[in-house]
């Protein structure tokens, strides 16, 4: 049986690498797009939906206290669910004419 010497300019370690780097970059951008999802359900930090709604955090504790936006306090953390988001800006989308 012959068997054939694998070196770095060989097809499979060259795309054995490829795969790495293809990999690494998954890796690399994928913790910015993830959120841990719970009963099918995403929460956002104040700080996510601040950047994402492109307002202040200040404003964000305006609506809240207001009643604009429901949320979540776990300790001293407030959790913003994705979908009650989404429902709010359904909620006051205004058609062009």
């Amino acid at each position: 049986m012959a068997q054939n010497l694998l070196t770095k300019d060989s097809p499979e370690i060259i795309r054995f690498f490829q795969n790495i780097e293809y990999l690494g970059n998954l890796l690399t951008n994928e913790p910015e797009r993830y959120r841990p999802v719970l009963n099918g359900e995403r929460y956002l930090t104040e700080a996510e939906l601040a950047e994402q709604l492109k307002i202040t955090r200040r404003t964000l504790i305006e609506h809240r206290t207001t009643g604009l936006l429901p949320y979540y306090r776990l300790g001293g953390r407030i959790l913003y669910k994705e979908n009650d988001i989404i429902r709010i800006l359904k909620g006051n989308r205004i058609e062009a004419f």
